[in-house]
């Protein structure tokens, strides 16, 4: 196998299949957010969606689930200051943007949206839903992974991530992140890592995705606190994704003061808006749908 001296690539737009030729139209515009303009897409009329993509990606990372959504929706897309700033805020300064910026897109919309984020981008959601739930009519959640008992060995693990980032190993530190962190299976790991456009990948966004690892460690530990939030909400896992994932799920449901909504995609893992772009849309616009107007 290669050394991990993979250096990141400028902006690399995540790998997608071909769009459908009768895929909504896109328009960009710009809302002022706190670190400067956020660049915003949208496609598609109706009730306005904001979708806060999950880590190891940017605003193409749901465009798949986006361009079907857009038939009957009003889609909006950004990608998270996490993942576009250089260098990106860390820790607790890093849920204070996120938490911003998610709101200053919704708001945007100029009226409540259904805020919709996947994995850490989830727990960027719910954080927003907590500081201010007037942006949002409601919040679909996709496997946040929110921090119940904050173990000695993930602390331990981010260290060595960040310490593998800093001396200039980013695929190093994504392959601490991907088997200590996330808990992929470390075969499965070596043989992405010796992919070299999946070392290229991982390489582009290592900086931002263990800024964002850091930034899920500064929240509060615990989630009785979301016993606050009063929105409608659908939370959705993968039959096949990881136990833990699918546990703080539960637990969430657990505390939200509304039963919330559960669908549980069949055959798949974490990673349905990449793998089944269709059954994700249709979970989410089922939903919608449902929502009083």
């Amino acid at each position: 196998m290669a050394n991990d001296d993979v250096q990141p690539a400028s902006d690399r737009r995540m790998s997608r299949r071909p769009r459908p030729e009768d895929a909504p139209l896109e328009t960009v515009s710009h809302v002022p957010g706190p670190a400067g303009d956020i660049e915003v897409v949208t496609q598609g009329t109706g009730r306005p969606i904001v979708i806060v993509h999950g880590g190891t990606g940017n605003r193409t990372s749901w465009e798949g689930v986006a361009d079907q959504l857009a038939a009957f929706f009003s889609v909006l897309r950004y990608t998270r200051p996490t993942y576009r700033l250089a260098p990106p805020a860390r820790g607790a300064a890093a849920v204070e943007i996120e938490v911003a910026e998610a709101r200053a897109v919704a708001t945007s919309a100029r009226e409540p949206v259904v805020l919709v984020g996947h994995s850490s981008g989830a727990a960027v959601a719910i954080e927003a839903a907590l500081a201010d739930p007037r942006p949002f009519a409601a919040l679909v959640l996709y496997e946040p992974p929110l921090d119940v008992t904050h173990g000695v060995k993930g602390a331990a693990a981010l260290h060595r991530a960040r310490a593998a980032l800093d001396d200039g190993h980013p695929v190093r530190a994504m392959r601490i992140h991907l088997t200590d962190l996330v808990g992929m299976p470390r075969p499965l790991t070596a043989v992405l890592m010796a992919m070299p456009p999946a070392r290229r990948l991982f390489a582009d966004f290592a900086e931002g995705q263990i800024a964002d690892d850091e930034m899920l460690d500064a929240l509060p530990v615990g989630l009785q606190r979301f016993a606050g939030v009063e929105l409608p909400v659908l939370l959705i896992t993968g039959a096949k994704s990881p136990r833990h994932l699918r546990d703080r799920s539960a637990q969430l449901a657990a505390v939200l003061p509304r039963s919330p909504e559960q669908t549980d995609l069949m055959g798949q893992a974490h990673a349905a808006n990449d793998s089944a772009p269709d059954v994700l849309a249709e979970a989410v616009a089922a939903f919608v749908a449902r929502l009083p107007t």
